[in-house]
């Protein structure tokens, strides 16, 4: 129950509402202790997040080489302010500070990425020792603090070298893809025992290949259709790639999904959210469970059969030991004659809400009640055995006030969305870990610098890091 909830049973309503202050105080000290981290049990995992590209830099020193977002970012026009992530948080320097930093906030997890270029500077073929010796020292640092590392093999960052080849359109990708996580799986086996396949396979196929906004910047819905297949069997080869290498290994993909509520309950707009449904949120989680494609929801999916070779479908299937889910925000959708072939669209999140606060820096409606809709769905499906919310949080406009940044926001944010976290685990639904996206302020894709969803905030002119409000928050749950 959130404090939104408790209001209403109260019988108050929330818009409007005005209650003496010393109230308002009493009941946030009353919701802060209303739940702690022994409610989520000794095995529910805490940790925080991060992906390569977005914090590393050092984007093209001691043998990496070029990924497609190292190319994407340097064309003019293509994100915020033309900015890039040559140096980004500067963490391939930083990482011993970084890594104390998830120390002192109490955290158990530190989820990273690995860099395929920094590893495969030209996709196959050498390998460059420096990058393993890199994440060797990232590794150990973490053991060191009694820090557990879990490794993301891909979060968005294709070698250029495979992209001018086709990327993710091309068949070969399974061969290239298999190559390198067989090299980094027994590179780091012996020391990391908790791994994920992929970051967001809908959000880089769907961003990369269609729409054109992210890295590669192509467009296509026939180049789609390519990259998700070839995808969906990397996810299914990885897993197994990594089964084969790893002993006792912990093995996971991650999911963006969302809530997807009709704007009225008319049969257009109803048919409008089953197809977003489809493919938003059962895409890619469908086929590693032995379902196929979700045709069902989305007709137009039966085109994906034209893709298919033999041995195919077993292909696509992997039982992994956990799905990671990650949630944002939700969706309402209506039916429209654009974009075509989907005919639907969102209704747009600032005429979801009655005033700005209940909107984030990205323009993202606040809605908890989402993640706890998210983690019913997929704890429903026969073959999940295990849901962690592998990236949950909101970026805030943060302001540094006498070396202290008093996010307020976040931390309601925060307190309400693991309040529906804990709804889930104590109904019987199978979560057993959140973490948080993210460590720290870092480079945000197309919208470059701006958003800051960071725990610990980062002055990108010096590289100085001041833990937020937020950050002490979790250090004391």
């Amino acid at each position: 129950m959130n404090r939104r909830e408790v209001l209403k049973r109260l019988g108050a309503t929330v818009t409007g509402l005005s209650l003496a202050p010393h109230l308002m105080a009493s009941l946030d000290e009353w919701f802060v202790k209303e739940f702690s981290k022994a409610d989520f049990g000794k095995d529910f995992k805490w940790g925080v997040a991060t992906a390569a590209y977005q914090i590393e830099g050092a984007w093209n020193i001691d043998g990496k080489g070029e990924s497609i977002w190292d190319r994407f970012t340097h064309k003019k026009g293509k994100i915020h302010n033309n900015e890039n992530g040559d140096i980004a948080c500067d963490f391939y320097h930083r990482y011993p500070e970084d890594i104390d930093i998830i120390r002192q906030l109490n955290m158990q997890v530190f989820r990273f990425s690995t860099a395929w270029t920094r590893i495969l500077p030209e996709g196959t073929g050498t390998v460059n020792q420096k990058g393993i010796d890199f994440y060797h020292r990232v590794i150990d640092t973490c053991l060191e603090k009694g820090i557990e590392p879990w490794i993301t093999l891909y979060h968005w960052d294709l070698p250029q070298s495979l992209e001018d080849k086709g990327g993710w359109a091309n068949r070969d990708i399974e061969g290239w893809f298999s190559e390198y996580v067989n090299i980094v799986s027994k590179a780091y086996g012996d020391k990391v025992k908790n791994w994920m396949v992929f970051n967001e396979p809908m959000a880089f196929t769907g961003l990369g290949y269609m729409a054109g906004i992210h890295a590669p910047g192509k467009k296509g819905i026939g180049l789609f259709q390519k990259a998700v297949h070839h995808v969906v069997i990397c996810q299914g080869e990885g897993g197994r790639i990594l089964r084969a290498n790893v002993k006792d290994a912990n093995i996971g993909t991650t999911y963006s999904v969302s809530a997807i509520h009709p704007k009225t309950q008319a049969k257009k707009h109803v048919e409008a959210a089953k197809r977003m449904d489809a493919l938003f949120n059962r895409l890619f989680i469908e086929p590693a469970l032995g379902l196929g494609y979700p045709i069902d929801g989305f007709s137009y999916l039966k085109n994906m059969e034209k893709l298919m070779k033999p041995g195919d479908e077993e292909k696509m299937k992997f039982d992994f030991d956990f799905h990671g889910v990650q949630n944002y925000f939700r969706i309402v959708s209506r039916h429209s004659l654009f974009p075509p072939v989907m005919w639907a669209n969102q209704v747009k999140p600032q005429k979801l809400v009655q005033n700005k606060s209940d909107l984030t820096d990205m323009g993202w409606e606040v809605y908890p009640e989402g993640i706890y809709e998210v983690i019913k769905k997929f704890a429903a499906y026969k073959g999940v055995k295990k849901i962690i919310v592998t990236e949950n949080g909101a970026a805030f406009p943060d302001v540094v006030e006498n070396g202290r940044i008093h996010d307020t926001r976040r931390i309601q944010y925060f307190k309400d969305y693991l309040a529906q976290v804990l709804r889930a685990k104590k109904e019987g639904m199978p979560v057993f870990g959140y973490f948080v996206w993210s460590l720290m302020d870092n480079f945000e894709w197309a919208e470059g610098y701006k958003p800051r969803f960071g725990l610990v905030y980062v002055d990108y002119n010096t590289q100085q890091r001041i833990i937020k409000d937020s950050g002490y928050w979790f250090k004391d749950l």
